[in-house]
């Protein structure tokens, strides 16, 4: 599978590597899962390189055996691909399983992204909290307010 935002391309290739089905479904998981059960009932395994809607997708696969393969893995892969569309790499990615030359990559727990998210929107407010502070001190010494490091205390003005 070559996932995008939108839609997937999906491509069913037998034991011999020869393609038995191609089309596109959108990138949700039940059409996804749909689309799989409807082409190739008896996949033995479904590769989807990582991405931004990697993680999602796999943990909602519906009982589809797929394998997460890291993007650069792909990218090595496909060095000597001449023609780069989706159609290309969702066969290429069919290939890749196939030969089963490539690592899975695990795949972290949904109560796992849900903390990394949190910590990740914590952190972000700290860097915009700080660099708003920092404007209104840069701002006031225009005016002769000087604020003391810190806690945003007033060491010393001048008018």
């Amino acid at each position: 599978m070559d996932v995008s935002q939108k839609e997937t391309e999906i491509c069913v290739i037998d034991g011999d590597g020869r393609r038995t089905w191609r089309g596109k479904c959108p990138s949700e998981p039940e059409c996804i899962a749909m689309a799989l059960h409807e082409h190739a009932p008896d996949a033995v395994r479904v590769g989807m390189e990582t991405g931004p809607l990697a993680i999602w997708l796999w943990l909602r696969a519906l009982d589809v055996p797929i394998d997460c393969i890291h993007a650069r893995h792909v990218a090595a892969a496909f060095s000597l691909q001449v023609n780069k569309t989706d159609v290309n790499d969702a066969f290429g990615i069919a290939q890749v399983v196939r030969s089963g030359w490539y690592r899975p990559v695990a795949i972290k727990s949904l109560q796992s992204c849900r903390v990394r998210a949190l910590l990740s929107a914590r952190s972000e407010l700290v860097t915009i909290r700080t660099t708003l502070y920092n404007q209104v001190r840069g701002l006031l010494k225009t005016f002769g307010v000087v604020l003391a490091a810190g806690k945003g205390e007033r060491s010393s003005a001048q008018s």
